[in-house]
């Protein structure tokens, strides 16, 4: 059954720390330096938040903005999806948080948890919502705080991630621009590659967990590495192919900013120039589920976005988790 609606993105916005952290910065503090940095990684500098904010904070900067661009009122919010990993606190929902700080008491809010995928999952559940005609008005955010889960002690990990928000207000389309397709996919058998074992359930915060540093990101580099470069080709085709459309009429690229050499192996893998794909992780580092939102509005601010044009988005997560998503902007 063909759907009535169409799922259009209307507002687009994003807030980054001011702090910077740059890889000379790093070399005092772990056995690192500046050209080991950006030969692997590409990264070059990331953004981390000051003591006294948190996840919600950068969130709600974003999602006002976002409602600024698409004309829309507290009141008009229908429902909150906030993407994080880096929440506030385990419950409340850092969604409600951000509702109240936004001031949309009309709209309903949960979190959702999908890894660095997570924009992309919120992106598709919104678009359940528009479509099916249940919302008129949702606001989907991706924000983190990774520099408060990050181990400055370890060399691997602490090099990679930064703090920031990216959020996007979704309506229904009045013409025949919005998101063509949403692809989606998870393979819970490498959980263990990607995590912060403790605080939950499982391993309860206690003496020993925070002596052990097991709030932390722990990941097995390499795995995560190869499963990346495998997945976000596939998502990026499978999505095409959902939609109907051939590689060579996308237009921009958006990809999860985590590591150039991934980025650079999903573009080959789709055939593209340089000037259609988006990299901004030589910024801001692994802004986990806040980097597809922020590379978003980026590319809007700059004029690399124009009516018409066919945006593919995709990303990879812990779960593992992986998705993607094609727009006509």
């Amino acid at each position: 059954m063909e759907n009535k609606y169409r799922a259009k993105i209307v507002g687009v916005g994003m807030y980054l720390p001011e702090k910077i952290v740059t890889n000379k910065c790093l070399e005092t503090t772990v056995d690192t330096n500046d050209e080991w940095i950006k030969s692997r990684t590409g990264i070059e500098e990331r953004r981390v938040v000051e003591d006294d904010l948190a996840c919600s904070d950068l969130g709600a900067k974003a999602a006002l903005k976002a409602m600024e661009r698409a004309k829309v009122t507290p009141e008009d919010i229908d429902l909150i999806i906030v993407a994080t990993l880096t929440g506030d606190m385990v419950w409340p929902s850092t969604a409600c948080l951000i509702q109240e700080k936004i001031g949309a008491y009309k709209a309903a809010a949960y979190d959702l948890s999908a890894g660095c995928t997570g924009f992309i999952y919120g992106l598709t559940t919104a678009t359940q919502f528009i479509e099916t005609g249940y919302y008129k008005n949702v606001l989907v955010i991706g924000a983190e705080v990774m520099s408060k889960i990050v181990n400055w002690d370890d060399r691997n990990t602490c090099i990679l991630f930064g703090d920031g928000a990216g959020a996007v207000v979704l309506q229904p389309s009045q013409d025949s621009s919005g998101i063509l397709a949403n692809y989606l996919g998870s393979d819970g058998r490498g959980a263990h590659l990607l995590k912060q074992p403790a605080g939950g359930s499982s391993l309860p915060p206690s003496y020993q967990t925070i002596d052990d540093k097991m709030h932390t990101i722990h990941m097995n580099g390499n795995e995560v590495f190869k499963f990346a470069v495998r997945v976000m080709g596939e998502a990026s085709l499978k999505v095409l192919e959902m939609a109907g459309v051939k590689k060579e009429e996308v237009d921009l690229f958006i990809p999860h900013q985590a590591n150039i050499r991934i980025v650079e192996a999903a573009t080959k893998r789709l055939n593209l120039s340089p000037e259609r794909v988006v990299v901004n992780l030589n910024k801001y580092g692994n802004m986990s589920s806040a980097s597809i939102p922020v590379a978003l509005n980026e590319a809007y601010e700059n004029n690399r976005i124009c009516a018409g044009q066919k945006v593919l988005l995709v990303g990879f997560g812990a779960g593992l988790t992986w998705g993607a998503t094609l727009i006509q902007w």
